[in-house]
């Protein structure tokens, strides 16, 4: 089972959040998952991000692949 950390889109029509999930690859983007561990609002001023350091690291130990744009999110906000 591959798994990914991935952002699943939320929200209305032309204002979109994100909530940073945990699941497996062969899912659909906003399908089935394992656990949320965070969020992402890329339209407050200034962006708001959260996520659960502790659940985000265990998962990256355990072989889950963060996707570019959640590594990016990861990168910026010192997590990875």
């Amino acid at each position: 089972m591959a798994v990914k950390i991935r952002l699943r889109r939320m929200g209305a029509k032309k204002s979109p959040f994100y909530r940073i999930v945990v699941a497996d690859s062969r899912y659909p983007r906003d399908g089935r998952f394992i656990e949320e561990i965070g969020y992402y609002n890329p339209l407050t001023e200034p962006t708001t991000f959260k996520v659960d350091e502790e659940k985000a690291k265990k998962w990256i130990g355990n072989g889950a692949q963060p996707t570019d744009t959640v590594k990016a999110l990861f990168k910026k906000n010192n997590i990875i």
